[in-house]
């Protein structure tokens, strides 16, 4: 491997003003020197592609939705590796040189960059101390930083799947490949949940399920612990302490993560009413 490769760093965007600095910024200050900035924007109507002209000069427009982008993004990049970030996260400095040096140990060909959700209010607390619960958990993570090489060989993510495509093609090369292909690192990316609203993720959840039938014809048993609530449950009650080390903030978690399986749920069985109705 070479010294320094270049790595494609890939934003996806929509709306995305409030976010889009900072995410930016946080790339344009990693520590890291071979880095290839590129944003993909769908068609957005607020100040987003004004915002981003700041850190950017290479900026597409592409929809119609994240799958599509990331791939497109990918087409247009000249990286060894390739890494997709949306627009609603910040990376800590040193991610991208952590994953280069994480590659070159241990000859991974994909990575694993963990997050934490930061933002303010009630509900962003909650999501914050969900995401905490997942972090090393296998079923529960999926790869970001792809060797550019293996992203081609899979054709990248499924432009059918919407919602849990960050999950099927990691999985899909696991497959191939093994686990051995996967490794992480040990600095995050952190998801702005800002001022999140419970109806805000319940919508999101409600729209996400209804492609569950294209992600469950590659990961069926990976998709059986993910929508299990029983499995989501006992992750959160293994560190009881921390669930309720604020008793209100463990207790609106656990109805916001049940309010979102309710969600999604009607969502998936939507899908496959109106399936059968073609």
């Amino acid at each position: 491997m070479k010294n320094n490769p270049l790595v494609s760093v890939i934003v996806v965007s929509k709306n995305s003003s409030e976010t889009i600095g900072a995410c930016l910024l946080s790339i344009k200050n990693q520590n890291y020197p071979n880095i290839e900035l590129i944003l993909v924007d769908n068609k957005s109507k607020d100040n987003t592609i004004l915002i981003s002209r700041k850190y950017t000069d290479t900026i597409f427009n592409k929809g119609p939705e994240r799958s599509a982008q990331r791939n497109y993004g990918a087409i247009k990049s000249t990286g060894d590796f390739v890494c997709f970030i949306d627009s609603d996260m910040e990376l800590e400095e040193d991610v991208v040189s952590k994953a280069i040096e994480a590659i070159k140990l241990s000859n991974a060909k994909i990575l694993v960059l963990p997050e934490l959700s930061i933002g303010f209010g009630f509900w962003a607390k909650c999501k914050a101390l969900e995401r905490s619960f997942y972090l090393n958990v296998d079923w529960m993570e999926a790869a970001r930083f792809f060797d550019s090489k293996i992203f081609k060989e899979f054709n990248g993510f499924d432009e059918e799947n919407t919602g849990t495509e960050d999950f099927d093609l990691p999985q899909r090369i696991k497959t191939k490949y093994g686990d051995k292909i996967e490794s992480r690192i040990d600095c995050f990316i952190k998801h702005n949940e800002r001022n999140l609203s419970l109806y805000k993720t319940l919508r999101k959840k409600f729209y996400y399920a209804q492609n569950l039938n294209e992600y469950k014809k590659n990961n069926l048993i990976k998709l059986k612990k993910q929508s299990s609530i029983l499995q989501r449950y006992s992750l959160f009650f293994k560190d009881y302490n921390k669930l309720f080390k604020n008793p209100i903030v463990g207790i609106g978690m656990l109805f916001m993560k049940t309010s979102e399986f309710i969600a999604g749920g009607f969502g998936y069985l939507l899908s496959n009413v109106l399936k059968n109705k073609k």
